[in-house]
């Protein structure tokens, strides 16, 4: 498994159409399970070892939920690699796009 998504059903069809697997969560609670699942985090080892995603893709909407849980597991440097991703709703206020956080990083505009 390379990718896996949380987020919202419509969202994880249209990726799940593209072959990527995913869960739909659009509670707090159900979106922490689905990512502790998914990263083996707080002892639930749903996932074997060998099969954890290189990269979670979850909705904006999905993230803010667990902001402090995705944080703390960008800290460790471990996969899966989180990337966040504009909900049905369009882009969140406030939150940076990929680009713009490319252009931080790198001073290279994408």
């Amino acid at each position: 498994m390379q990718y896996f998504i949380i987020g919202q059903r419509e969202i994880v069809l249209a990726f799940k159409m593209t072959g990527i697997d995913g869960a739909v969560a659009d509670t707090r609670e159900q979106v922490l399970e689905a990512f502790n699942r998914v990263t083996g985090k707080g002892g639930v080892a749903a996932v074997p070892s060998d099969e954890i995603p290189r990269v979670l893709i979850l909705t904006e909407e999905a993230a803010s939920l667990i902001e402090d849980e995705e944080i703390q597991w960008q800290k460790t440097g471990m996969f899966p690699l989180i990337v966040e991703v504009p909900g049905l709703n369009g882009h969140m206020q406030g939150k940076k796009t990929l680009s713009d956080a490319i252009r931080e990083a790198v001073g290279v505009n994408v």
